[in-house]
């Protein structure tokens, strides 16, 4: 009885110290890079904002502050065993420049610390942004079966806990995908017709390769190649916006996920329409006890996004790039 107790105990501590190393090995890959949401407390009051954070081109990290009211840059960004410090300056309404530092960590995936000025010390909550997975979106897929070929929409959906679904429609009608799964850009789901008529099975495997998806839909007939294209692509990512109303020109940030969902500035965005180049997005923003309504209409032309939000205090331009991203150099052999 003895020896199975400390077997139990030793398995135990194993258990936890392989979660623990699993743990600083994320911290470690990751480390503050990302999106992060964040909730700073002043007073009886909360404010949501995003703090963004990646590495130039010397390897340096840089920051960004992302809020209702613009985006402004992080200075001074340091980060060593997690543990996170930076600066942050902002004008004041004043015209006055308000200088504030942050220091913090970051454990188990969440951050914590304290944000510090002249006016006092504000508490700092926050978790890293949850990616939505590239499989997620809405494809329009081709399958060649010998000289013949039929089109057809797979629409891949992420519920809360990360759990996949799916739906397939074509001019045959709506098969029933079950058992979606997607990993390090495979994707798979089993598929069955709903027709009584005409019942059959298959499995579908592809990979997905930016926005497209390649992959093969075999049954016991045999194999049809599958080709899909991503709806939207020109839209999902991130767009860095300038917006100009009669108070004058600030900068502002748009992200579009794959799904269609997004963030304007650090408020959440529900569902963004694209069609035919054209784009629009309703928000509602609640500001102590009042409530604010926007909406956004806008064009994408030529890689450039322009248009007009409006809100009960008046209309504010729009004008938008896309950021690119670049690839990372490679690392020196030592």
């Amino acid at each position: 009885m003895r020896q199975q107790t400390f077997l139990k105990a030793v398995v135990f501590c194993i258990v936890i110290a392989l979660a623990s190393q699993l743990g600083a090995q994320t911290t470690r890959r990751w480390g503050v890079y990302g999106d992060w949401l964040v909730k700073v407390s002043f007073g009886d009051r909360q404010f949501e904002s995003i703090w963004s954070f990646s590495r130039n081109q010397e390897g340096e990290w840089t920051g960004r502050w992302i809020s209702f009211w613009g985006v402004s840059d992080l200075k001074d960004v340091k980060y060593e065993e997690g543990q996170l410090t930076f600066s942050w300056s902002r004008q004041g309404r004043d015209g006055q420049t308000m200088s504030t530092k942050f220091a913090g960590k970051i454990e188990q995936g969440k951050l914590t610390g304290a944000l510090t000025s002249d006016r006092g010390e504000s508490a700092v909550e926050g978790r890293r942004s949850p990616r939505v997975p590239r499989a997620v979106g809405t494809w329009n897929m081709q399958l060649q079966m010998g000289e013949r070929q039929f089109d057809a929409v797979l629409t891949v959906k992420a519920g809360d806990e990360g759990e996949l679904s799916a739906t397939w429609r074509s001019e045959r009608g709506e098969l029933e995908i079950s058992d979606v799964q997607y990993e390090r850009r495979d994707l798979k789901f089993k598929m069955k017709s709903t027709n009584p008529d005409r019942q059959w099975e298959a499995a579908f495997a592809g990979a997905v390769s930016g926005d497209t998806l390649s992959g093969t839909v075999t049954s016991e007939r045999g194999e049809i190649k599958a080709e899909g294209r991503r709806a939207g692509a020109e839209l999902i990512g991130t767009w860095d916006l300038e917006v100009t109303s009669e108070r004058g020109t600030r900068q502002q940030r748009l992200r579009v996920e794959p799904d269609m969902s997004g963030r304007y500035g650090a408020m959440a965005v529900e569902k963004i329409s694209f069609e035919d180049g054209k784009v629009g997005f309703k928000m509602t923003m609640e500001f102590g006890e009042q409530t604010f309504e926007m909406s956004f209409d806008g064009k994408l032309e030529e890689g450039k996004l322009t248009g007009e939000m409006t809100t009960s205090r008046g209309t504010q331009k729009i004008t938008g790039t896309k950021v690119v991203r670049r690839s990372r150099r490679p690392r020196t052999q030592p």
